[in-house]
């Protein structure tokens, strides 16, 4: 029975009754009172009837039969007042079981009840109120401030800002400009915008987002389930020592009191409270699980599986450069491959096309379009038939020809990614691009280790050269390249058979491998809408260090569940024990299990608490996190001209050798050396103290030092590099130059690391 008003409604009728009922009791009016008490309790005893039916007709037998046993038994032996202590114990579990499912909830009913009902279409230079459901592809949409985004759909005004925290968790409005894709269910923040929708409201992001809330309320765990048969177990322990307490002593009341302790509402009540309590605190941090399965089957994972592009990468590329085979000037094969990349939505076509937009002409409709995936893209552009992908895919048999040679050695000196273009069934060139690792990837994979994760796999159709140096970068065990989606799904089936596997996609192009894993993670609230009957879990936010932190939440859930059904049926059988043994009269077991139902539901709203630990203390302001940023971001320019220096020295006549190494000195002696003593000095001891450990940055600190110690011995350089007499080689100036590139880069690379993992808004 799940209407709102029936079980707070029972829980007052049975009290006043109680209530009533004494104060019957203490005029003299023995009869009333018992008449009042045995009401109320055969009340009760009527519903638990109905409800013990209408399960067995779901051929389900639950434990309320213990409870609706110690109910008769009660005013069969005229133990009226008994049984409307236990009537107002039942009522009052089933309240506190309702309103603690509230809270539990609260947040997935907050994704759910936000879902809007109406947008305002731009029609005829009209405004006009429509119901979501008749929004339509194209149709111009008006967003007036405070109002939720009903649609995707692309911005048409200058900018606007949206407050997505009811998806991501994220507190600070986002701004967007002219031509952003922008997510359903974000609230408009700032002046009234336009946008045109991109998808119905059916197909929508946060369509998706609701669907996935709603399977969550409606889910039960298989550890609930597993509960009820734990339960059911008590039904003929307990007739067992009743009947035994009854046999031995010859007194019925024995029995009665067994009943009455055995009544295992902390079983019942700790497990489902626990797992939606673990759900709704998910989804406070922007994870969307879908049901309480997932949860679980989340909190057994052992093996990870990860996608790289979108997934360890940020799957914002950046193209590099366009290398033409000599054929096609680069300004045609770019327009041609961007033309034919806007059939589809993987992140490297959406970063081809990008570049090409920025070209003088127009690009092209792409006709005949069919895409392999893991492979690439082919089709027809302005009558010319064109393929962009992998090499094998663009031109089978070309691994032999020497351009195609010199461009796969380029990638791999650069750790850069490609696609091949041909061009009427010729290789005719290349697009290369950079794809970074994502900030958080080896934060998150250290965390995940942390949380119990015992193997990670990279999967990933890029060539194994490059997929090495992401791998190595963010931390893997294990990469596994050139892989096709049915390989991939091969893979994660193989890893099902060593353990509970998870698997972690951007939700666009990993659906197989994501469904083939014990739970498929979408990582951005794109796979809501795109991956989410494959995908248990969704994270809304882009980040990829919150499957670590839903791994967490689901670990604590389930153990907080276990401790309410161990605790709850230890402390129901040492009662019944007591109870058999005459140490526990009913009244007062009714009494204790009342206590034990409240202090193990309690336990069980922990889950929506924190109880997590990242490794860092208190968040620092996200002013100054971005005033960090901001100071790194100026050093950019002293470490690009380390570096290119480093690599043009050898071609620069003494002369000009000179002039650039004192040019480079004396920035790196104003600008780095400063800086860096400042964050010495002054950064580091602060950002200690929102750090665990005794000297959480020592290693940091050290390569300051060793920073400190290469520009000084640069600068000894310098000055001997001007006297002919003691001047040292071109080769070793060289040599300390890269010496120095290498620790500037990894120094930054962890500074900029340590930044975002402290930036949690």
């Amino acid at each position: 029975m799940n209407n709102s008003w029936l079980n707070p409604g029972l829980l007052g009728l049975t009290i006043l009754a109680l209530l009533a009922g004494g104060v019957a009791h203490l005029l003299d009016h023995g009869l009333l009172a018992s008449q009042l008490w045995s009401g109320s309790a055969l009340l009760v005893a009527a519903l638990l009837l109905v409800e013990i039916i209408l399960r067995l007709l779901r051929r389900e037998l639950g434990v309320d039969l213990i409870a609706l046993l110690s109910i008769l038994g009660a005013v069969l032996l005229g133990q009226a007042l008994v049984a409307a202590v236990i009537a107002v114990m039942l009522a009052s579990g089933r309240t506190l079981e309702y309103f603690t499912s509230q809270r539990a909830e609260r947040e997935l009913k907050r994704l759910i009840n936000r879902a809007p009902r109406f947008a305002w279409r731009l029609q005829d230079g009209q405004l006009v109120q429509i119901p979501v459901e008749q929004v339509a592809l194209g149709d111009r949409l008006l967003l007036r401030m405070g109002e939720v985004l009903a649609v995707d759909g692309e911005l048409l005004s200058a900018n606007a800002s949206v407050d997505e925290s009811a998806l991501t968790g994220e507190s600070l409005p986002v701004s967007y400009a002219a031509g952003a894709t922008l997510r359903s269910g974000g609230v408009n923040v700032g002046a009234p915008f336009e946008l045109r929708a991109s998808h119905t409201a059916e197909q929508s992001t946060y369509a998706g987002i609701v669907r996935m809330a709603e399977a969550a309320r409606q889910s039960r765990a298989p550890f609930v389930r597993l509960a009820d048969r734990y339960a059911l177990a008590l039904v003929p322990l307990t007739l067992l020592i009743a009947g035994a307490a009854w046999l031995l002593s010859g007194d019925p009341i024995r029995a009665l009191a067994v009943l009455v302790v055995a009544t295992p509402c902390p079983l019942i009540l700790a497990v489902p409270i626990a797992i939606m309590a673990g759900i709704s605190r998910s989804a406070h941090r922007g994870i969307l699980i879908k049901d309480g399965a997932t949860l679980e089957a989340l909190a057994a994972a052992q093996i990870l599986f990860l996608d790289k592009t979108g997934t360890l990468t940020t799957g914002h590329a950046r193209i590099q450069a366009v290398e033409s085979a000599g054929v096609q000037s680069q300004e045609k094969l770019l327009y041609l491959a961007g033309s034919l990349a806007q059939a589809s939505p993987h992140p490297i076509s959406a970063a081809i096309v990008q570049a090409a937009q920025k070209g003088t002409r127009p690009l092209g409709t792409p006709q005949q379009v069919r895409e392999q995936p893991g492979a690439g893209l082919q089709g027809e552009v302005d009558g010319h038939e064109v393929r962009i992908g992998a090499l094998e895919f663009v031109s089978p048999g070309a691994e032999t020809d020497a351009w195609a040679q010199s461009v796969l050695r380029r990638m791999d000196y650069q750790a850069a990614g490609g696609s091949f273009i041909g061009v009427d069934q010729t290789l005719a060139g290349a697009v290369l691009f950079a794809d970074p690792l994502r900030m958080e990837s080896p934060h998150a994979l250290r965390l995940l280790r942390r949380a119990g994760i015992h193997k990670i796999i990279m999967l990933t159709g890029d060539r194994p050269e490059t997929a090495q140096m992401i791998g190595l970068a963010a931390g893997v065990d294990e990469v596994r390249a050139g892989l096709d989606p049915a390989a991939k799904v091969a893979a994660v089936l193989q890893g099902r058979e060593q353990g509970k596997t998870l698997m972690v996609g951007d939700g666009i192009n990993d659906a197989p491998a994501l469904a083939a894993a014990d739970v498929g993670i979408a990582l951005g609230a794109s796979g809501a809408t795109a991956s989410s009957e494959a995908a248990g879990v969704v994270l809304l936010v882009d980040r990829l260090d919150r499957v670590a932190e839903a791994l967490q939440i689901a670990r604590r859930s389930q153990r907080i569940a276990r401790q309410g059904v161990l605790v709850g049926m230890g402390l129901s059988l040492l009662a019944m024990l007591l109870a058999a043994l005459g140490y526990l009269p009913p009244l007062a077991g009714a009494i204790l299990q009342e206590g034990i139902d409240v202090a193990v539901i309690l336990n069980a709203l922990r889950a929506l608490g924190g109880g997590l630990h990242n490794g860092a203390g208190k968040a620092l302001e996200g002013e100054r996190i971005d005033r960090l940023k901001r100071e790194h971001d100026d050093l950019a320019q002293p470490l690009e001209a380390v570096r290119t220096l480093a690599r043009q020295l050898p071609k620069q006549t003494t002369e000009q050798a000179r002039t650039a190494l004192d040019s480079l000195v004396r920035l790196l002696e104003e600008k780095l050396v400063p800086h860096e003593q400042n964050d010495e000095d002054q950064l580091y001891p602060l950002l200690a103290r929102h750090l665990k450990g005794d000297d959480p940055l020592a290693a940091m600190s050290h390569t300051h030092r060793e920073i400190f110690r290469l520009v000084k011995l640069l600068a000894r350089m310098n000055a001997d590099f001007s006297a002919s007499s003691t001047a040292p080689s071109t080769e070793d100036i060289q040599a300390m130059l890269q010496r120095l590139d290498t620790v500037l880069a990894l120094h930054f690379a962890q500074e900029d690391e340590l930044y975002h993992n402290l930036d949690r808004r």
